[in-house]
């Protein structure tokens, strides 16, 4: 079984950038897509981007283009989401999935999940 570990994340000024690890225990089918998710207090659970492990394939929720970059590391089975111009809004926790459907978006097409990372913006 695929675990997933994140890293980063706590407590990030407005108009900061955001930065996330998630370190997985392996490369597989299981998880050949690699996505972030953030879940605020009362809100679902929301696609923020994601990408494969060759590279091939990104994707990122629309209202956040120019904001979000998402890049992997091969060599340490590491993906990375940086988000720019952080907002109070983009307060939630972010959480990093793994997919074997490439392209995929929603929530229910991920079957491996880490634990989540709390994100504050806040002054």
């Amino acid at each position: 079984q695929v675990q997933l570990v994140e890293s980063g994340g706590g407590l990030v000024q407005p108009g900061g950038t955001l930065r996330l690890s998630c370190e997985a225990s392996e490369r597989s089918t299981n998880n050949a897509y690699m996505g972030w998710f953030r879940q605020a207090p009362g809100k679902e659970r929301e696609f923020v981007a994601a990408i494969s492990w060759n590279g091939q394939y990104t994707g990122h929720r629309d209202h956040l283009e120019g904001r979000v970059t998402v890049s992997r590391d091969i060599a340490k089975n590491t993906i990375r989401l940086q988000m720019r111009r952080m907002t109070p809004g983009d307060t939630a926790i972010y959480v990093c999935a793994g997919s074997s459907i490439l392209g995929a978006t929603a929530a229910s097409q991920y079957g491996i999940w880490g634990q989540g990372t709390q994100v504050t913006v806040s002054s």
